[in-house]
């Protein structure tokens, strides 16, 4: 997900850790009636003393589950000047593997340890930073981009594909009980908030149930034999769902409306690129056509040659439009000998934004060009 959220995630996980009293709430009941006057304004004193210094420590908690939650996308700086695609094979790896969260909440706390030693004791640094760690995987393989989860058991990416990398409204669903919990702190907000977020991932499951459903059925009304389908929400919402499927070497992709009622949106269709179609691009360069495969390995399959230009080869599993098969990012060689470069394409003219939130909104999107 998003850098944002994915801190966000971090701190609110590490802020609950800290709020956390072992035996239960501290007693509400009144003062004794022997203390009076002075003494009870001491107790009371004594008392703010402790909250503050609880706030204190919660708001700490937040800071460091925060860093630690950024910490896993650091493979991001394993990238080589020869190779473009390097960056792809490590990115999600095994920073992100459930294994490896001990090992990078250690990371995080000695990192963070020469800042904090005259703070916090190391135990309660390691227990906030494993807080902040531990939900960056997860979180990432809700997404549909594909997180090696399980290394070095398997090599398989999880993409659960619950949500969109971008969702503002889950975001939020966390940041605003997580600011209540840093300035009041007598608050549940916080707990309500990652009990919305998991309702939120629920709600996205029975939308994604729903629009699995509409593209089976459709497929079968079409007289497609399909393979390989899948269903995810388009940028930044549960409500707008795009689908994709292989039938007879092609790949299919459409757009449902999951409101009150089904609306469905036709999209387009393109033939994949197959080992053939790989060994022409590559025109006899051993090196491009290792990229090709490579990059075919990390779409999962779901590769086409652009039409209009020859010479790049994209992800037809993500397109700015989720009726369109324009991927926005891909292979590209600028000449017969050049080395392979990876590119991202994100336009998003007015007249594409328009029929974006027409479908998003349900309408008829002949009436938004």
């Amino acid at each position: 997900m998003d850098i944002v959220t994915r801190a966000v995630m971090g701190a609110a996980l590490a802020a609950a850790v800290a709020s956390f009293r072992p035996g239960g709430q501290q007693s509400a009941s009144p003062l004794p009636d022997p203390l009076a006057g002075s003494e009870r304004e001491a107790v009371g004193l004594l008392s703010q003393s402790g909250r503050e210094v609880s706030m204190a420590r919660r708001r700490l908690a937040a800071g460091i589950g925060a860093a630690a939650g950024l910490l896993p996308d650091a493979d991001a700086l394993i990238q080589s000047g020869g190779d473009a695609l390097l960056v792809l094979d490590y990115h999600r790896h095994f920073t992100h593997a459930l294994a490896f969260v001990p090992v990078g909440a250690l990371l995080a706390a000695l990192l963070l340890w020469p800042l904090l030693r005259r703070r916090i004791g190391f135990g309660a640094l390691y227990a906030f930073s494993f807080a902040g760690y531990l939900p960056h995987p997860l979180l990432d393989a809700c997404t549909s981009y594909g997180t090696h989860l399980w290394l070095p058991f398997s090599e398989h990416r999880e993409a659960w594909n619950l949500i969109a990398v971008v969702d503002p409204l889950f975001t939020l669903l966390l940041a605003v009980p997580l600011f209540l919990c840093l300035r009041r702190p007598d608050t549940t907000a916080l707990r309500w908030g990652l009990m919305l977020g998991l309702a939120y991932f629920g709600f996205s499951f029975f939308q994604q149930q729903r629009a699995q459903t509409a593209v089976e059925a459709l497929a079968y009304s079409r007289g497609h034999q399909f393979a390989q389908l899948s269903v995810k929400p388009s940028m930044a919402n549960l409500v707008l769902w795009r689908s994709m499927y292989v039938h007879d070497g092609r790949v299919q992709v459409d757009a449902f409306h999951l409101g009150s009622r089904l609306r469905h949106y036709p999209g387009e269709s393109a033939t994949l690129l197959d080992a053939a179609g790989a060994r022409r691009v590559a025109a006899g360069d051993a090196r491009r056509l290792h990229d090709i495969e490579r990059f075919r390995a990390f779409s999962d399959g779901f590769i086409v040659q652009s039409q209009a230009d020859p010479g790049f080869v994209g992800d037809a599993r993500y397109a700015m439009q989720p009726t369109a098969i324009a991927p926005i990012w891909g292979l590209e060689w600028r000449g017969a000998a050049a080395a392979t470069d990876f590119v991202s394409r994100h336009d998003f003219p007015p007249a594409m934004r328009r029929e974006f939130f027409a479908m998003l909104l349900g309408r008829d999107i002949s009436t938004s060009q």
